[in-house]
């Protein structure tokens, strides 16, 4: 396996001296920008690593989406040139460039195996969300061609994917399964050899039902709002952190580095001057791992994501957030609590809802439910009082041993 290039076997030395060269110009470009005023009153040019980004303000999910109401469509945080507006849930917006490999999947998908020969089915949503995008982005960068599925339609899919010869798969862990599966059933063979997933767990035995079909499947570590933060290679010894960020592992909450090899909440810093977002909390828990990858790319990495540092919860690559659940809670007034708890069915994400409320109105539960949540799921209707006055309103009974 080859690198994609020679900034993915730098020295120590030599990335620290790039970023104290790149970080301090990136935050002055940032302090001009109307989301990011509150920066005029820190030194910018003595920010020149990750130890010194510590003395600046955390960026957080609500504060983004408070800006965007004020300062329509990405609250100033933006350059103001973009090629896409992209909607998450929230709704958060975020902006999008044509530019090559703008998102950073390229070394990713380069380092799964994706190449000029390959063509590459993509099930990510194209819809609204970015993922779809992001993905075909970095595959143009590596010069795969992209055959751009989305979700669903599974038959529609296996054909497709038979009929076109694809040789590689991008979308969630799980959806290539069920397209395998359904190629299974129509007497379909296919030519996908490997795979780039993220939007959810890769859970270990999920990874080797396609190594036992000959699949290679690999993970990255994505956000609709930073794009690829890091990326599994060969070694399979933890996410390697993309040359394109500058990541933190902090006490959940707080803007406080752990030590180091401790469990704390991701912050993320885009070297990209387009959309630059400075110590961007995303909610996620992982650790930095110690030495450097077996593959020989030696920047840092993280042990993947660990949970979240907060309630919320990705679900068939969707969040659920607590504040979601409140919504729906508020549109009944007969419902006096509801509890989501995601599990497994075999190799696939579910989720159930108990609802205290009118068990006659389940149904209108359930559609209110994929309304709020944009997912479906089962519903029961429990008896008032009956769930855990615990502070959960959403629980995660997956193991991601």
């Amino acid at each position: 396996m080859t690198f994609y290039d020679a900034l993915e076997t730098r020295s120590a030395d030599a990335r620290a001296a790039s970023l104290a060269e790149c970080l301090p110009a990136l935050l002055t470009h940032a302090q001009g920008l109307a989301g990011y005023e509150h920066l005029a009153q820190f030194d910018l040019s003595s920010i020149a690593s990750a130890d010194d980004l510590a003395r600046l303000p955390v960026l957080r999910k609500s504060e983004l989406g408070a800006a965007q109401k004020r300062l329509p469509p990405f609250g100033g945080y933006s350059g103001g040139e973009f090629d896409y507006a992209f909607q998450s849930p929230g709704p958060l917006y975020e902006p999008g460039r044509n530019s090559h490999d703008w998102w950073r999947f390229a070394r990713f998908l380069h380092a799964t195996g994706f190449g000029p020969d390959d063509i590459v089915q993509n099930c990510f949503s194209y819809h609204l969300t970015p993922a779809g995008t992001m993905f075909e982005n970095g595959a143009r960068a590596v010069g795969a061609a992209v055959l751009p599925a989305g979700t669903g339609q599974t038959e529609l899919q296996a054909q497709a994917a038979h009929d076109v010869g694809v040789t590689g798969y991008a979308g969630t862990p799980d959806y290539l399964k069920v397209i395998l599966e359904k190629a299974d059933e129509m007497g379909l063979t296919l030519g996908i050899g490997k795979a780039a997933v993220g939007g959810g767990a890769l859970f270990p035995s999920l990874r080797q039902w396609y190594a036992d079909r000959g699949i290679i499947c690999r993970q990255c570590y994505a956000t609709a709002d930073l794009g690829n933060v890091a990326y599994e290679s060969e070694a399979m010894d933890g996410l390697i952190l993309d040359e394109g960020v500058v990541v933190e592992i902090v006490t959940p909450g707080t803007g406080d580095p752990v030590p180091f090899g401790e469990v704390g909440e991701v912050l993320v810093t885009t070297l990209n001057n387009d959309y630059p977002l400075v110590r961007f909390a995303t909610g996620d828990l992982s650790a930095f791992m110690p030495g450097e990858s077996a593959c020989g790319r030696s920047n840092l990495r993280i042990k993947g994501w660990m949970g979240r540092a907060d309630q919320t919860t990705k679900i068939k690559g969707m969040f659920i957030r607590p504040e979601q659940v409140a919504a729906f809670v508020a549109k009944h007034p007969e419902v006096t609590r509801a509890r989501v708890i995601a599990s497994r069915d075999g190799e696939a994400d579910a989720m159930a809802v108990k609802i205290e409320g009118v068990a006659e109105k389940a149904a209108d539960y359930a559609a209110s439910l994929t309304e709020t949540l944009k997912l479906r799921g089962q519903v029961e209707v429990v008896a008032s009082g009956s769930l855990p006055r615990d502070g959960v309103v959403i629980e995660d009974q997956r193991s991601y041993e």
